[in-house]
């Protein structure tokens, strides 16, 4: 509401509205004056759509790729299987018991071993973590070393808008605006790789036995000095050596 021009401060933005103030105060009707506002026309159609556009979109699959590199002990694994044959990424897909090796994975099986059901998600978009875990022994063969797959919902929904603008033929600025849903993931990569040496064994063995004794020592000087009852422990902890009876003592 505005009775005058001073009331519309132009270039600040409306608040809970869709563009800036132009200066105006306006008669809205016989008895309302409003601010004219710069904006697009018309506003964004807060509609929800019933059912996922592109339900077919559950069949789609991800060719994921991905490299290992332990430096420490030059050792590199990729989770691709090493095959001859090119055809066949084109016809596997991804199975954790009976096609672990084939990085081809099936929207629709990310998204219910995320917990969620596609239809659901599909609708109003959302957001899945990928986890790829590497728990490599290197003492084993490296076909051993194999990534392990996991998948989490992190968000019930996603979108995002997106605008394509263009001139008419009357010289006025025209624009496309889409808010698109869709199901987003994140990929996150964990390893760790371990082989036996026995120069780190040796050490923590060494430091091992190195911290019990001097955990002794420091419980020693705690207890025969700084405890309250140190006279009792002295007591428990020394023998006083005495000469057996009836032997006399030594004379020089």
């Amino acid at each position: 509401m505005c009775t005058e021009d001073a009331d519309c401060p132009m270039g600040n933005p409306v608040v809970h509205g869709n563009g800036i103030k132009t200066g105006k105060c306006l008669m809205f009707n016989a008895t309302h004056s409003t601010c004219e506002i710069y904006g697009w026309c018309p506003v964004e159609n807060s509609t929800l759509p019933r059912k996922p556009l592109l339900a077919e979109a559950e069949n789609f699959t991800l060719f994921i790729k991905n490299t290992v590199h332990f430096t420490k002990f030059n050792f590199s694994k990729c989770n691709t299987l090493q095959t001859s044959d090119p055809s066949y990424f084109k016809s596997c897909t991804y199975d954790p018991v009976f096609n672990p090796s084939c990085p081809v994975f099936r929207v629709r099986d990310m998204v219910e071993a995320a917990g969620q059901n596609f239809g659901d998600l599909a609708l109003l978009g959302g957001s899945i973590r990928v986890l790829i875990e590497w728990n490599c022994d290197l003492d084993h063969p490296a076909t051993q070393c194999q990534p392990q797959y996991s998948f989490s919902l992190q968000d019930m929904r996603y979108n995002f808008r997106t605008a394509s603008y263009y001139w008419g033929s009357q010289r006025q600025l025209y624009r496309n605006l889409l808010k698109l849903y869709g199901i987003r993931f994140d990929l996150s990569v964990h390893g760790q790789a371990g082989k036996f040496s026995i120069v780190p064994t040796a050490v923590s063995c060494g430091t091992s036995i190195a911290f019990f004794g001097a955990a002794t020592m420091v419980c020693d000087l705690v207890l025969l000095y700084l405890d309250a009852k140190a006279d009792l422990y002295w007591k428990e902890k020394f023998e006083e050596a005495r000469p057996p009876k009836g032997k006399p003592k030594a004379t020089a």
